[in-house]
């Protein structure tokens, strides 16, 4: 009855009988964000929405943010997930478009914090609704680093010993995404102060020499690098690998399985996502993805996507007991108190954010990080 009475609200903004739901809505997503109840039934979030709506969901997995900005120029989708390393290059390709905040009921109720985020709003404008954040965060072997948590992100970083007393080579991984250079830049932010380094995404030729230099040197010691989380998983239980960067997601699936698995926010902070929800700007099915997008902010769904995710709900009142599967401390175990130690994605461009325009832009990001990987 809920998404029933918010539905006509939504289609009365629409414009009534023109908006009728077209009956499906196709969504590109990254993996774990639309679940149906076929990994687990209890985590099911899209049956009661095509009940109750009539709209049909249909969901394509990306593994990566440029997997998403390929799918959603197809033409083919509605609604696609996205990271802020992949949003505002959505906006300025005119993939995306313009989202009408006052056909979506319940927009007010997102942390404000998220509201008008950069990765999302262009000259006052919304690109989308704010879905779910977290950290990349330092996933771990405990029984390789001795049952205490590692303090620096040095040990995906340097090749050096383990507590364990074997050496960190051929053990690690590294994220595939040209994002990736942002953490060789945070690294270097706290390590290397000289290189004056105030924003990860924002970086100088200088200080992209030195972010390249630090991948060059962890590409002789890191074998693989991880796209696919699940793949991910594997690499964690069955071929040695003891630390990389990774998803909550990950960390919770192998915890599940009894691996000797922990994560953390390492002292130099962390790189992380605050994904949005975006429509195309052809969308298919308009009517479906309004109702969608509002159904996608209902703090129990909110509360079920960050229990199944790992993540951070962008609705402060899914904290609050709304979801039985993320309770009342889901949120503090999530790290929703790390938001103010995460610097979020975002599209790399030659401005610098402090009136100069010199920064390298993330087609040099992907030319420089394709050499490295493929070395």
């Amino acid at each position: 009855m809920f998404v029933l009475v918010f539905a006509s609200l939504v289609l009365s903004a629409c414009g009534g009988a023109a908006a009728k739901p077209e009956g499906e809505v196709a969504i590109v997503a990254w993996p774990g964000y639309i679940e149906r109840g076929a990994n687990d039934p209890a985590y099911d979030w899209v049956t009661s929405f095509e009940q109750e709506t009539g709209c049909k969901v249909t969901v394509k997995d990306a593994a990566t943010s440029d997997e998403m900005v390929s799918l959603m120029s197809t033409g083919e989708y509605d609604l696609v997930t996205a990271s802020g390393d992949a949003s505002l290059r959505m906006v300025y390709g005119e993939i995306v478009q313009e989202i009408d905040i006052t056909k979506i009921p319940s927009y007010n109720t997102i942390d404000e914090r998220l509201q008008n985020a950069p990765w999302h709003t262009v000259d006052g404008k919304h690109y989308g609704v704010s879905y779910q954040w977290g950290p990349n965060v330092l996933m771990y072997n405990t029984e390789a680093f001795g049952g205490n948590a590692p303090t620096s992100w040095s040990v995906v970083f340097e090749e050096q010993a383990l507590p364990d007393g074997e050496s960190n080579k051929d053990r690690v991984q590294a994220y595939s995404g040209p994002i990736y250079i942002a953490d060789a830049a945070l690294y270097l932010k706290a390590h290397n102060p000289e290189l004056g380094i105030t924003d990860p995404y924002e970086l100088n030729e200088a200080q992209f020499n030195a972010a390249l230099d630090l991948l060059r040197t962890q590409r002789g010691f890191t074998p693989k690098y991880w796209g696919d989380y699940l793949i991910q998983v594997e690499d964690f239980k069955s071929e040695g690998f003891v630390a990389s960067s990774s998803w909550p997601l990950q960390v919770n699936l192998l915890q599940a399985d009894g691996a000797p698995i922990a994560s953390v926010v390492p002292e130099e902070g962390a790189t992380g996502w605050a994904d949005t929800t975006m429509m195309a700007a052809n969308a298919p099915h308009p009517s479906c993805a309004y109702l969608w997008l509002e159904h996608s902010i209902n703090p129990k769904v909110q509360g079920d996507v960050a229990s199944w995710f790992g993540s951070a709900p962008s609705v402060p009142a899914a904290c609050d007991g709304a979801s039985e599967l993320l309770g009342t401390e889901g949120c503090k175990a999530n790290g929703y108190d790390t938001f103010d130690q995460i610097y979020f994605w975002k599209t790399p461009i030659a401005a610098c954010g402090n009136g100069n325009t010199d920064c390298v832009t993330y087609d040099r990001w992907t030319e420089e990080f394709t050499a490295i990987v493929g070395q």
